[in-house]
């Protein structure tokens, strides 16, 4: 890894109330040194002790470039396990790039992306899993994604997998130090034992790659796309979600000719909602790409919201829609329930099964609390327990976890077909650097400048 000592912009670069300037390296408090004086320009910071603050000025030779505060942070103690300075600055975009270029000058090199992060990494103070966890907490969108993230960084999700990779560790030495040693190491029974634990394993390994989907919902929102008729309300719901007029509605079908995109949050769940053309048999060419346009956003959608307008009698279109979206998450909303109804739940469960289904009123802002209730019923049971439950957010970590867990298999095949034990041996070990590559201990170099390029400058 680079040794140098770097230096960035640690908050966002806009008129603000204070500005961080992060430097991290061996030479970083000498740098800092230099360009800093105290009030009566009697105290040195490379004499300060460690995780002090100081009050004080930033000097580009003699010219005065800032009044500041400036943290002094002694290794290994720090975020980086490196000497740390960070100066507190006033907020401004410019005096901020003044202070920073004073410290370019005086020895030190811009960071690159997450490049603080990644020495947090290399120097042994996070894990891989923790890295990644700092970069979702930045980013989280909702307060479950950001309760996650934090336990995460916390090492819920290290912690199960070096557990999980001790079970495995110790399996492995056993065998090879009964395979080395068989005179004093019995292998005896010892298949029934391994059989169990490996069971056992492959449970929490299931238990962390089902909780993979919810995650990644949970984290980054539930794609949720509104189909049905020209004029059966889709648009109204869109924006009584919403809150504001996002979608125009008016009498005339056919409005809505493209999508419209937006992002809410229902108890804390995210939706990531689009609001698509109403799907019918057209001949004109700007609703027919619409109409087209609601088919494949509907194909790759997590939850379909079906608008179905209870005051008019279904027609082929309904039928059209409702094969389109059979093998689907369903949510049928029996709109316009404010007049006569002509369409009845038993219309529509003769046709679709497995589907919830709500009585609404878009005009009178009837069954939305209904509705909010059923999507956490259909997708967490009713219940989002982040304190305990471990969710895996990272698709990275659910592809490792599906590796493990394959070999994981193998060593259950193996056993069975009372193969020898090198065997077992050698799909363990694939078990064991799949989990490894979660927490950083099995990657290499490319990955990791990868994971960490996606940082933002000064983190």
């Amino acid at each position: 890894m680079k040794t140098d000592t770097i230096a960035a912009i640690a908050t966002a670069v806009s008129d603000s109330g204070i500005g961080i300037i992060r430097i991290s390296g061996e030479d970083a408090i000498e740098i800092a040194n230099r360009i800093y004086r105290s009030k009566n320009n009697r105290k040195r910071l490379v004499d300060v002790r460690s995780h002090t603050i100081h009050y004080g000025y930033i000097f580009d030779g003699d010219l005065l470039v800032d009044e500041v505060m400036v943290a002094v942070m002694r290794a290994p103690n720090t975020y980086t396990k490196e000497d740390t300075v960070e100066i507190d600055c006033h907020g401004g975009i410019l005096v901020m790039n003044q202070i920073l270029e004073v410290i370019l000058k005086n020895g030190c090199r811009l960071a690159e992306p997450g490049e603080f992060t990644k020495r947090a990494f290399l120097n042994g103070r996070i894990d891989l899993s923790k890295a990644e966890a700092v970069m979702d907490i930045i980013h989280s969108k909702n307060e479950f994604a950001l309760r996650s993230s934090v336990n995460q960084l916390r090492g819920s999700v290290s912690d199960k997998v070096r557990s999980l990779r001790g079970d495995i560790l110790h399996e492995i030495a056993f065998i090879e130090s009964a395979l080395d040693d068989p005179e004093h190491i019995s292998l005896d029974r010892y298949p029934e034992q391994l059989e169990e634990k490996t069971e056992r394993i492959l449970r929490d390994l299931k238990k962390l790659i089902d909780s993979a989907d919810n995650g990644k919902m949970l984290k980054d929102g539930i794609n949720t796309v509104i189909v049905g008729k020209p004029n059966a309300g889709k648009s109204s719901l869109l924006n009584l979600l919403v809150g504001e007029e996002k979608a125009i509605v008016t009498s005339v079908a056919g409005t809505t000719r493209d999508v419209l995109e937006e992002s809410i949050r229902l108890h804390g769940v995210g939706l990531n909602i689009i609001d698509t053309a109403g799907i019918r048999s057209t001949e004109d060419e700007v609703e027919k790409i619409g109409v087209e346009k609601a088919r494949k956003y509907a194909g790759n959608a997590d939850l379909i919201v079906y608008v179905v307008d209870a005051s008019c009698a279904l027609d082929e279109n309904d039928d059209a829609i409702m094969e389109l979206i059979a093998d689907k998450k369903v949510i049928v909303l029996l709109n316009k329930t404010d007049l006569e109804q002509v369409v009845s739940e038993d219309d529509i469960t003769k046709k679709m099964t497995q589907v919830s289904m709500i009585k609404t009123s878009t005009k009178e802002n009837t069954g939305i609390d209904t509705f909010e209730e059923t999507i956490k019923q259909l997708f967490f049971g009713g219940e989002i327990a982040v304190n305990d439950e471990i969710y895996i957010t990272n698709q990275r970590h659910k592809e490792a976890l599906m590796e493990a867990y394959e070999s994981m298999e193998m060593v259950l095949k193996s056993l069975a077909d009372q193969m020898p034990e090198d065997f077992y041996s050698i799909d363990l070990m694939s078990a064991y650097a799949s989990l490894g590559r979660i927490i950083g201990e099995e990657v290499g170099e490319d990955l990791v400048d990868e994971i960490f390029s996606k940082f933002c400058m000064g983190k």
